[in-house]
């Protein structure tokens, strides 16, 4: 375990919703809690960085793409437990959201592919994921 298994406490991740136009930057989760599934790009917070810096920081890491302004979009409560009803994992998601300004995505860090997708192609997602989306695009002015 690398301590984001059955935590002593929730542990802080950082999203970052980002759109190129109308379109959507999505990535393929390489490993738990979700693995395989598409979600936000993002991830742990380190010690010492801020929410922000963490959000730019694992959409590089994660896609090699760059975002202008970030806002708030929506704060996530992610708990999952294993069979036996133990806590494995516990994240309280800062998601942000912004524009896309540069870079072409590609997979790196822990995610498995990165891509855009357009409103109407979108994979299935977590419906958390698809709620702060929603909130994300109202934030932005993107309807």
């Amino acid at each position: 375990m690398d301590g984001r298994e059955y935590p002593a406490r929730p542990l802080v991740g950082i999203g970052c919703i980002l759109f190129r136009g109308q379109d959507l930057l999505l990535v393929r989760r390489g490993r738990p809690p979700r693995q395989g599934e598409w979600s936000i790009p993002g991830g742990a917070q380190h010690l010492g960085e801020t929410a922000e810096a963490a959000a730019r920081r694992e959409l590089a890491e994660e896609t090699g793409v760059t975002a202008g302004p970030l806002s708030l979009a929506a704060v996530v409560d992610a708990v999952s437990h294993d069979d036996t009803g133990r806590i494995r994992f516990h994240y309280t998601i800062i998601d942000f959201c912004g524009l896309w300004t540069g870079g072409e995505p590609r997979a790196g860090d822990d995610v498995t592919e990165a891509a855009f997708f357009a409103p109407d192609a979108l994979p299935p997602l977590w419906h958390e994921a698809v709620r702060v989306i929603a909130e994300a695009r109202l934030r932005l002015g993107l309807g």
